[in-house]
């Protein structure tokens, strides 16, 4: 297997949401939308939502889309992106980064399990969870 990228789905604030989180991130963003698509004849705000986005940085590729017509998002717990950040300081970024609007489950601490952890809901209704395993001593 080459990669396993996250792909995630939205109800009309796919560009808002990958803006975010180029802006929390860093990286390339990349976003079609449906009217820009070869053959696409949608009309009204549907030409305007996001048929394919994705956020590349350090060889990582996030991606999502907008619903469009009869196929809108539901939004669950059963599913989060995890990032297994390079160190401390990186993981202090990223999760800053998202924080606005958004719902802390756990704030960033030091686990029984050796790494330097923390979880959250972004306002788009994203989970993410951040670790970092710290070097053994």
């Amino acid at each position: 297997m080459k990669a396993f990228d996250p792909y995630l789905a939205f109800n009309g604030n796919c560009r808002e949401a990958m803006e975010f989180y180029q802006k929390a991130f860093g990286g390339e963003l990349k976003i079609m939308t449906y009217g820009e698509a070869p053959g696409g004849n949608q009309s009204g705000d549907e030409k305007d939502l996001v048929m394919h986005s994705q956020l590349v940085k350090d060889g990582i590729t996030l991606m999502a889309s907008d619903g469009m017509g009869d196929n809108k998002v539901t939004f669950g717990s059963s599913v989060s992106v995890s990032l297994q950040c390079s160190s401390k300081e990186e993981t202090d970024a990223f999760f800053k980064g998202l924080t606005d609007g958004a719902k802390i489950t756990m704030p960033l601490q030091d686990t029984f399990w050796g790494a330097y952890f923390g979880m959250l809901t972004d306002k788009f209704g994203i989970h993410w969870l951040l670790n970092y395993d710290k070097p053994a001593q």
